[in-house]
């Protein structure tokens, strides 16, 4: 049984495996399509916090030509802001790991912006989570980038990883939404659509 029984079939467009975890974590059925190359620029004058949203509903515009009459389309993009500045996914190792000492002791916001979509209907939103990381060793931010790949990562890390574990002093917000999509508004608003 699921509680999601609309007339729609429901496609998750992403490559995250985190997003793919989290909308199963809510029995909900639904297809993978895997994002193609998607020209994730957005204007310069555009506020930080409506990046997510504007980039999430920029991926839904992508798949249009795909979309059959019952498809419902869930995207979403996910950003870092520290002290107003975006951490996007790093480039390599050592960009992660400036990163993280940028992240020690300081409480950043993370935005997750969601866009549901199908050809009758289009509902997009964004969620806002503040974490606080305590002070991270040079040692534990080496062993974090060697044990884990956070390269595909907004910000360099992972909370549902290690370093979550050790470096999380605290949330204001969804743990979810930090993970990469706010899974409560996302039923909420599914089971309205």
């Amino acid at each position: 049984m699921t509680f999601f029984t609309n007339k729609y079939h429901l496609v998750l467009a992403s490559n995250s495996p985190r997003r793919k975890e989290l909308l199963s974590g809510i029995d909900m059925e639904y297809e993978v399509l895997t994002l193609p190359d998607i020209d994730e620029s957005y204007p310069d004058d555009i506020p930080h916090e409506e990046i997510p949203e504007y980039l999430a509903k920029k991926k839904a515009a992508a798949y249009i030509p795909l979309m059959r009459d019952d498809t419902l389309l869930i995207t979403a993009d996910t950003i870092v802001l520290l002290h107003d500045r975006i951490l996007g996914k790093p480039a390599d190792k050592e960009d992660a790991k400036r990163m993280l000492k940028e992240l020690s002791g300081e409480t950043h916001r993370v935005v997750t912006g969601v866009c549901l979509f199908s050809k009758q209907k289009q509902v997009c939103f964004s969620d806002t989570a503040h974490v606080t990381f305590g002070q991270l060793s040079n040692e534990e931010i080496d062993y974090y980038l060697e044990k884990y790949n956070p390269l595909d990562k907004a910000g360099a890390y992972g909370i549902q990883e290690w370093i979550g574990y050790v470096g999380v002093e605290k949330i204001e917000g969804s743990y979810f939404n930090v993970m990469g999509l706010p899974i409560y508004k996302v039923y909420r608003e599914l089971r309205r659509f």
